[in-house]
């Protein structure tokens, strides 16, 4: 595996987790295969990402336009999405992982949205990593609701409209109260960002590999991390910048 340094990871990494359908009919399989595999995925990344120490992981897991795939389809997912939740919460006290859903929960299942319920109070306590699940998610929309929120609160006195910041409006997105990703994984070979943490991902670095969700190893998530480690994160100033920042804090 490709070596990492610790104090370079990212604080915050969010995945689109793509390509188990593709997996499945590749290999003359049913699309749900695909996905069942792709469950097995999630929890490897999810342990190794809290024993690396990363606090935050989000994950592309059901968007808001994936509710037009075939209906026989999405009740399989949600079927799996209620398992996964189900079996993995014992994991997740163990691991000392905490649950947080990011989307609009009301286009689910009741069940599931009861074992939704049910895992993120059982796990509220927990103090390590922060994992979110992003279902029935859309970014157009979450920026929508988070504007019509703020108006809201304006027209009724509570904000002034000169008191409006990016920090401000950034509390009233789904994501309030976590940092922005520094790193987002895509995976399956397509070079987009379909809708997801349109605002969050400002100054995310990104990385697109080819290999499908249900075959993405320890090593190939290793392999993306230390890319990540790689880059120069400027924010819009110089590379000199930098340095002479660190200079000047070690000195």
């Amino acid at each position: 595996m490709e070596p990492l340094e610790p104090d370079k990871l990212p604080t915050h990494l969010a995945i689109i987790m793509d390509g188990n359908g593709r997996w499945a009919q590749q290999r003359m399989l049913k699309r749900i295969v695909g996905h069942q595999r792709g469950a097995e995925t999630i929890k490897m990344v999810v342990e190794q990402a809290s024993l690396l120490g990363i606090k935050y992981l989000t994950l592309f897991a059901f968007s808001s336009e994936n509710w037009s795939r075939p209906a026989m389809e999405v009740k399989a997912l949600m079927a799996l999405l209620k398992k996964y939740i189900r079996q993995e919460t014992a994991r997740m006290m163990r691991k000392n992982i905490r649950y947080n859903v990011i989307g609009n929960r009301g286009d689910l299942p009741d069940d599931v949205n009861a074992t939704l319920e049910d895992a993120i109070r059982e796990t509220s306590g927990n103090t390590g990593m922060v994992l979110t699940l992003a279902l029935s998610y859309g970014g157009r929309q979450e920026i929508s609701m988070a504007a019509n929120r703020l108006a809201r609160d304006v027209a009724a006195g509570k904000i002034k409209p000169d008191d409006i910041t990016m920090e401000l409006f950034s509390g009233y997105l789904d994501t309030g109260g976590l940092p922005d990703p520094d790193f987002l994984i895509r995976t399956s070979g397509e070079m987009r960002i379909s809708n997801f943490l349109l605002w969050q991902l400002a100054y995310t670095e990104l990385y697109f590999t080819e290999t499908y969700w249900p075959d993405f190893t320890i090593n190939e998530f290793h392999k993306a991390l230390a890319d990540f480690q790689s880059r120069e994160r400027r924010f819009g100033k110089t590379s000199d910048q930098l340095l002479n920042r660190g200079s000047l804090l070690n000195a």
